[in-house]
């Protein structure tokens, strides 16, 4: 047998209770009283009313004002029953969606203390998985092949020394030199998409930027350090391309990017979602691999970020604070106090 619809209801933070629409309050008692109240005076006005044909007046006319002066009291009093009886639903369900929402939050909140314990012994094993799936990454970014655009100006030059041929014409390689001292300097515009990672699997613009920028060593570890930030995020439902933030002026950026912090750089915290926020800080308190993930990142951005802003115009600027990674920083900036 169907349950009654008026019936309270079970959540998973216990009984939702919902009022019977059919009760009968004190506001229905209270204007039936008046209605009686009102019928009895009119009726014996009405009564004691000398004949129409004494007083001259037209009875079709007296007819219809003694009508209006006996019903539309009436209407009136229980035009004012129903509004006040509106009014006292909207309360009762104003409470009980506040109950509901405070056992939502000590809900959430245990829970998240409860993972935050029972997860701990797993850390290792999912930063060995996020590493894992790092590496996959980046052999799978082996397999294309693309074309260097040479017009645009490098985001950071590389000096290169002249060393001395010897008598076969090979240039001798000093200890400590690695594949990535050879590499050809990082594009700007490479630099900005990579920041944004490949739209989709077909993206291969995309990827063929992030090949370049995973060449570079200091683009390569902030890429590495936005991934497990961004992948840590997912986990609590934060995506960057939900969040739509306030964009800050460039000349805001070059002043972060030559070491003013506080509210001189404020307009950089443009995440105004407060739930993703409010979970990010939740997190941040509770869970210490991922404040370390913050701090690390927000180090990385930092570093990168100021050699970026040295050669960038205003308009890549603006093109960089619209890609995932600085969405990532403006909300895990403005969680962890940055910008004032």
């Amino acid at each position: 047998m169907p349950a009654d619809k008026d019936e309270n209801r079970s959540t998973p933070f216990g009984l939702y209770d919902r009022g019977r629409g059919t009760r009968v309050t004190g506001i229905e008692y209270a204007a039936v009283a008046l209605t009686v109240l009102w019928l009895g005076i009119s009726g014996y006005f009405v009564s004691t009313l000398p004949p129409a044909s004494e007083t001259g007046e037209p009875a079709g006319l007296r007819f219809l004002i003694t009508m209006l002066a006996i019903f539309l009291p009436v209407a009136m009093i229980w035009v004012a029953a129903t509004a006040a009886r509106a009014s006292r639903v909207m309360r009762e369900e104003s409470q009980r969606l506040q109950a509901a929402i405070d056992a939502i939050r000590q809900a959430y909140i245990a829970q998240s203390q409860g993972r935050s314990l029972a997860t701990e012994p797993s850390v290792a094993r999912k930063l060995d998985e996020i590493a894992a799936a790092t590496r996959n990454t980046e052999t799978a970014l082996a397999t294309f092949t693309t074309s260097r655009d040479r017009t645009t100006q490098p985001m950071r030059p590389k000096p290169v020394e002249e060393l001395p041929a010897s008598d076969n014409d090979q240039a001798p390689l000093p200890l400590g030199t690695t594949a990535e001292d050879f590499a050809a300097p990082l594009e700007r515009k490479d630099f900005i998409k990579a920041m944004n990672f490949p739209e989709t699997a077909e993206d291969e613009e995309g990827f063929a930027s992030l090949r370049k920028a995973l060449a570079d060593r200091e683009a390569k570890q902030l890429i590495q350090a936005s991934q497990d930030l961004l992948t840590l995020l997912s986990q609590d439902g934060i995506y960057m391309d939900d969040l739509r933030p306030d964009l800050a002026r460039p000349e805001v950026w070059r002043r972060f990017a030559a070491g003013e912090r506080g509210r001189v750089v404020s307009a950089l915290g443009g995440i105004r979602d407060r739930s993703s926020l409010a979970l990010t800080a939740g997190r941040m308190k509770q869970d210490p691999i991922f404040r370390d993930t913050c701090h690390h990142f927000l180090r990385r951005f930092d570093k990168v970020f100021a050699t970026f802003a040295d050669t960038a115009t205003d308009a890549e600027l603006t093109e960089l604070a619209n890609t995932r990674t600085a969405r990532a920083f403006m909300l895990v900036g403005r969680v962890a106090g940055l910008f004032g």
